[in-house]
């Protein structure tokens, strides 16, 4: 086989993997990884059970790549635009979390909610796209990633309140008969003045971790996502 040859098996076998985790995700979202046999992926997946096992070894290994997908995928864009001013990256993180959650339902449910319960490995990988985000947000606030442990826990604690809001936010998408719920924009400003309140909170607590000074007036659409630090 020649280079053309294999780059050309390689790219397939690749787009055949990613279709896989996608069929996954939907599937995992919808119910519980207990009630999915392998049977039952190959059969929604339209491919041989062996297929499955080719790439992924086993369910538990197919469960395991389909998170650790969703989560690159969420930092990728949270995280992102990291040359970006700090007051711009705080912004940009909070919307670039809420896009992902708003595009991508079935996988964002999986990163918060899970399927195998306690399962220590998915908790490990749940809890490291947590850790990232914390640090990201710390980084925007206060231009540094490592924090005192009291500041630290009122981020952490922020971002669950993030999670649960966000989830009831795209549970209001998916129903028809569900109040209208806010933009994206209008959402992430809600968070970041949340986050503000956050700070300040910490500030109290840390004062060598002080709060950016908060802009004046009330929210504005053309402040959608005022900066948390304060910067123009």
């Amino acid at each position: 086989m020649n280079n053309s040859q294999q780059r050309g098996t390689t790219e397939r076998s690749q787009v055949r993997r990613a279709e896989l985790i996608a069929t996954g995700r939907k599937l995992f979202a919808d119910t519980s990884y207990d009630a999915l046999s392998m049977d039952d992926i190959a059969k929604h997946a339209g491919v041989a059970k062996g297929l499955i096992y080719y790439y992924f070894k086993s369910k538990r290994g197919y469960y395991l790549a389909i998170v650790e997908d969703s989560v690159a995928e969420l930092v990728a864009r949270a995280g992102g635009d990291t040359d970006l001013p700090n007051a711009e990256r705080v912004r940009r993180t909070i919307d670039g979390y809420l896009h992902y959650a708003e595009h991508h339902h079935a996988a964002y449910r999986t990163i918060v909610t899970g399927g195998v319960g306690s399962d220590a490995e998915v908790l490990a990988i749940r809890e490291a796209v947590r850790a990232e985000l914390v640090a990201t947000i710390a980084e925007g606030a206060y231009g540094h990633r490592v924090l005192p442990p009291i500041a630290r826990l009122a981020l952490v604690g922020w971002l669950s309140g993030v999670e649960g809001t966000t989830l009831e936010w795209i549970g209001g998408l998916d129903g028809d008969d569900a109040p209208a719920q806010p933009g994206r924009a209008e959402l992430g400003a809600l968070l970041v003045r949340q986050l503000r309140a956050t700070l300040t909170v910490i500030e109290e607590f840390v004062p060598e971790c002080p709060a950016p000074p908060a802009p004046e007036g009330p929210f504005e659409e053309r402040d959608d996502l005022a900066p948390v630090t304060g910067s123009p």
